[in-house]
């Protein structure tokens, strides 16, 4: 029986709950039969009375709210309907909860989950990608789980550290993507990458939902051209482990970021400066970045499949690379 990357963020939420009772979860409509708009949370307010708690559609508050709640000593797990929404909670996100500990010493160890990233339909104010956006904020980690097995190791590990995390879920993993199960004997620490896929004639350095995109796209060239993408998963782009990106690109010689944000000041540019900066000797070619357009994300599925990268813009990009 096969298990699913919201299969696993709900178990790594029950156990949480069940080992820790400072962790509580709010949100809005997660609590009932409703269970959260992805059904994340489905049951659990009945399994731990109380801990589980309706919000007002006000997600300025829900942060606010869970940074009191932390400074007292809770580990809340906040959960916002949607990334595109978090946007309304940056000033108690990035200017507060960000720079507590830098402030006073104290410590604000809340989770903030957020499902990100675009499905088909979901149109210009449901889909974004904005890991950069909270990355910018110095005191904030940014984790962006692409594996079923991270998805649950990681939202534990979140709620370990001391410090704000916000946790990217991307949706169009959350059914999607499967396992045989979420565990794994060996889960990496934070703020390590994962090499997902070695190979010798590019590294392709991505995350979230463009881990399996890239994947595809390697096994693609590897039976069309006999190329072998080194694909590298980011995990979290905020620690950046440019010290595992460095080791491909010192094994490759050539480097292409894929990322699913608008492509101005985003995460794949931040990789290209930090090689450029860092390891410029170890390339044989100009990198390349891939990103979605620089357009509102349509609604519309076909036109949403074209905004994005796919397996198929991948290998083209990577090709393109491997000729230069």
């Amino acid at each position: 029986m096969s298990v699913t990357y919201i299969d696993a963020i709900h178990q790594a939420l029950d156990e949480l709950l069940a080992e820790d009772p400072a962790v509580f979860l709010l949100g809005e409509d997660i609590a009932g039969k409703f269970g959260g708009a992805f059904k994340a949370t489905k049951g659990l307010d009945a399994k731990y009375p109380g801990r589980v708690m309706n919000a007002p559609i006000a997600e300025d508050a829900i942060a606010g709210v869970g940074i009191g709640a932390a400074l007292g000593g809770m580990k809340p797990i906040l959960e916002m309907q949607f990334a595109d929404f978090g946007t309304l909670a940056l000033n108690q996100t990035g200017n507060n909860a960000g720079a507590h500990f830098y402030r006073t010493g104290m410590p604000v160890n809340i989770t903030l989950r957020m499902p990100c990233g675009g499905t088909p339909g979901g149109g210009p104010y449901h889909s974004q990608s904005l890991e950069a956006l909270f990355a910018h904020y110095p005191g904030l980690h940014v984790f962006t789980p692409a594996t079923v097995a991270d998805a649950y190791y990681m939202l534990k590990q979140a709620v370990q550290i001391p410090d704000p995390v916000v946790f990217l879920e991307h949706k169009f993993l959350y059914r999607w993507l499967k396992a045989d199960t979420w565990v794994d004997p060996n889960p990496l620490p934070i703020g390590q990458a994962r090499i997902a896929r070695p190979g010798q004639h590019a590294t392709v350095v991505t995350f979230s939902a463009m881990v399996p995109e890239a994947l595809r796209a390697a096994e693609e060239l590897a039976a069309t051209s006999g190329y072998e993408l080194e694909v590298v998963d980011l995990r979290s782009v905020k620690p950046l482990d440019v010290e595992t990106i460095l080791d491909s690109v010192a094994r490759t010689a050539r480097l292409l970021v894929v990322s699913e944000d608008f492509p101005w000041g985003g995460v794949a540019a931040e990789v290209v400066a930090q090689v450029s900066a860092h390891g410029f000797h170890l390339l044989d070619a100009p990198p390349l970045r891939l990103s979605a357009q620089d357009t509102p994300i349509p609604a519309h599925p076909d036109l949403w499949k074209a905004h994005r990268p796919s397996a198929a813009s991948i290998a083209d990009a990577a090709r393109y690379l491997i000729s230069l």
